[in-house]
């Protein structure tokens, strides 16, 4: 599959909690931790398991960027 989108980020699933619309996945990418809010059908359509492997595709209009103070 070809995509656009150029935030592609490999990492691991290590939390599922599936709703009876939504799932929400937890994936590990590196020492950073990924959420998405999926519906549930597509994640059983995946076949979404902890410990697949799997690229969270991240599409946004704006990415906003926060400095703490000194």
């Amino acid at each position: 599959m070809s995509l656009s989108a150029r935030n592609q980020l490999k990492g691991e699933i290590t939390e599922i909690v599936l709703g009876t619309v939504m799932a929400h996945i937890t994936v590990k990418v590196g020492d950073n931790i990924v959420e998405s809010v999926i519906t549930r059908r597509s994640a059983d359509e995946m076949k979404l398991a902890k410990g697949d492997g799997v690229i969270a595709i991240i599409k946004a209009t704006e990415v906003l960027i926060s400095k703490d103070s000194k």
